[in-house]
């Protein structure tokens, strides 16, 4: 295996813009850093799983039933509008206020599996970087924990952008502005898989 490849492949993919750096960075202005954390955390654990379970089997028969992704990428992308709606409208009179909630580590875990970016990424690296041989098992665990390790840094990166964003939009109108922006990015990350959809019912 090639480490340096791999590790180059996960930082590529994971400081890109995509479904969760946008809500991270999000998150990362309206809830701070140490709030945020479990949010990181959750990306971080449910990838690199979502990845092995890819790995030992999902990619297989997402080839042998297609209409299962398909389906999977309505839901997903069902589920990514609700959450843009969800950026979009978050309150905005007092930025210390305490009463709202960012995503959870189980919830942000869970959201891998609509996550149109984590499939693709998911199933490009077990792709590209395994062989079919005895330690098959080994490389497709191997490579998980390269992205945990280079994922979760990427991550962070996303959450300080935006905690230090937050002096700049100290009123409610900027910060208003700043929610419905990533609402409208977060949209636009669904062309993508929109197009798939598309296609696929052609």
């Amino acid at each position: 295996m090639d480490y340096l490849a791999i590790a180059l492949f996960a930082v590529a993919t994971c400081v890109t813009p995509g479904p969760n750096n946008v809500m991270l960075m999000s998150s990362g202005v309206n809830f701070g850093i140490n709030r945020t954390m479990r949010h990181v955390v959750g990306i971080n654990v449910g990838f690199p799983l979502m990845l092995i379970a890819i790995g030992m089997g999902a990619g297989a028969l997402f080839r042998a039933y297609p209409q299962m992704h398909t389906g999977l990428q309505i839901a997903g992308v069902a589920y990514m509008l609700y959450l843009a709606w969800r950026i979009a409208t978050t309150p905005t009179v007092n930025m210390n206020d305490k009463s709202g909630s960012p995503l959870g580590v189980v919830h942000a875990a869970m959201f891998q599996l609509v996550n149109p970016k984590s499939w693709i990424m998911c199933i490009g690296a077990v792709l590209a970087y395994t062989t079919p041989s005895d330690t098959y098992l080994a490389q497709v665990l191997l490579i998980a924990l390269i992205f945990f390790v280079f994922g979760t840094p990427c991550s962070l990166v996303w959450v300080l952008f935006g905690h230090f964003l937050k002096r700049f939009l100290n009123r409610p109108a900027m910060l208003r502005v700043f929610n419905v922006a990533m609402a409208l990015l977060l949209v636009a990350s669904l062309f993508p898989a929109a197009r798939e959809i598309a296609h696929a019912w052609q």
